[in-house]
């Protein structure tokens, strides 16, 4: 399945998304989707509705982000050697973790901001996992029963105030709109190759980043349960995988983003995000 959220802000409904590529209300039948209603038998159990009878949604109505109420953004540092190597970050034998505060969440069509006196904001598209069942020193070979699906991410960074103000990545990362998830929440079994995805990224047309998630250096099963040793998941929590090569901060010159500047981000079975950068 492909479940979304829409609506406006403060009034976003749960949805799926049919054979047609249409937007089917699901309130009915679930009232959001967070906390206890993305555990995997409860996401199951939207599969045996009659799709035919559910609601559609407005035509044209917003994307939000496709989960709510989430606690945890944990991001995951360089993940693939390509993109390390260009940056100039070491990979160490255990993953970088990070945290992302959860207000910088926004949707997959939603302008970003870009930070007051801000002059090094960069981009980096990624596959996020979302939890769905809480996780405590989870067993790799356990880990993939814990996830309620997979959505779309850019790990958008301030690399200023992530790496000249005191080397502390939380406040580089957390401004608002900087998490933009979605459109859609993918379950599992719609999106067994998780581990051998194209994700891709432009800006003003111009494609920036290309990679697979076969090249990441520590896998979706891996990283769900390293975290879990040191903080419990829960269910909306969200993980960022890592970005492969082509963030800006890499280029010679390196090139950042500004005010108009359009973003085009995708990956194979996540869909695309697109939006505009804009003054704070």
């Amino acid at each position: 399945m492909r479940l979304v959220r829409f609506g406006d802000r403060g009034s976003e409904k749960p949805g799926l998304v049919d054979a047609l590529g249409a937007i089917r209300d699901l309130s009915r039948h679930v009232p959001s989707l967070s906390g206890t209603a993305l555990e995997p038998e409860r996401l199951a159990a939207l599969r045996d509705l009659d799709v035919d009878d559910l609601p559609l949604a407005p035509r044209g109505a917003r994307l939000c982000a496709p989960v709510s109420r989430i606690n945890k953004i944990i991001g995951v540092g360089p993940n693939f050697q390509e993109s390390a190597a260009l940056a100039g970050f070491k990979i160490n034998p255990e993953p970088t973790v990070f945290m992302k505060a959860p207000s910088a969440v926004s949707g997959p069509n939603d302008p970003i901001e870009i930070p007051r006196l801000a002059t090094r904001t960069d981009w980096g598209v990624e596959l996020a996992v979302v939890i769905g069942r809480t996780a405590k020193y989870v067993r790799v070979e356990d880990a993939m029963s814990h996830v309620a699906g997979f959505t779309l991410a850019n790990d958008i960074t301030e690399r200023a105030l992530q790496l000249q103000r005191g080397g502390q990545w939380f406040k580089g990362k957390s401004h608002d709109t900087f998490a933009p998830l979605g459109p859609w929440l993918v379950t599992p079994d719609e999106l067994k190759n998780y581990d051998d995805l194209t994700l891709w990224l432009e800006v003003n047309g111009v494609r920036q980043q290309q990679g697979s998630t076969a090249d990441m250096i520590f896998k979706v099963p891996y990283l769900v349960s390293y975290i879990s040793r040191f903080a419990r998941l829960e269910p909306g929590d969200v993980i960022l995988t890592g970005t492969p090569g082509g963030v800006g901060l890499s280029y010679d010159p390196p090139r950042f983003l500004g005010v108009g500047d359009r973003m085009r981000v995708g990956g194979d079975g996540l869909g695309v995000q697109e939006y505009v950068c804009v003054n704070c």
